[in-house]
């Protein structure tokens, strides 16, 4: 039963959506990416996703109104304030921890096919109109922002079709 349940879960394409005033990301002490005011997006995909769900996700990210309008409220979106997106992949979203002390991945998805998903969500995201940096798939990578806000909000692409 719990197997059943975690394995129907776990299909999710997941993200951490943190709205920024700058990120810079680095691998081996060379800077990769960087991006102004916008969103740092830590995004992992689960073994059975699919681009239905990377369509979806990159629609929820580009219409996130989490950021202000001249009142101080949450009514603008990333195409309205011309923000950046910096894309980092990271499978550790999909870690469990509800039996033991060491997470398990074993739902996420394997490198190819999340490596192939996780660009198309960048794809998507720049069909928008919209700037994306990434890191590098499955590098060690050292990620520096300013969270602005803080602002950080959970989204998944847990959807019925």
């Amino acid at each position: 039963m719990y197997a059943k349940w975690l394995q129907e879960e776990a299909q999710i394409v997941r993200a951490i959506v943190q709205r920024v005033q700058y990120a810079r990301l680095r691998v081996d002490d060379q800077e990769m990416a960087s991006i102004g005011p916008g969103l740092l997006v830590y995004a992992s995909v689960a073994e059975g996703d699919c681009s239905r769900d990377c369509e979806y996700l990159a629609r929820k990210i580009v219409g996130l109104r989490i950021f202000p309008d001249e009142a101080g409220r949450f009514n603008l979106d990333l195409l309205q304030t011309k923000g950046e997106v910096l894309l980092v992949s990271n499978f550790t979203l999909h870690g469990d921890t509800r039996k033991g002390r060491r997470p398990s991945f074993a739902a996420a998805a394997q490198p190819q096919q999340a490596q192939t998903l996780l660009d198309e969500l960048a794809e998507y995201i720049r069909r928008q109109g919209l700037s994306v940096a990434q890191g590098r798939f499955a590098a060690h990578m050292h990620v520096e922002s300013v969270n602005d806000g803080p602002v950080n909000i959970l989204l998944d692409s847990s959807i019925v079709f």
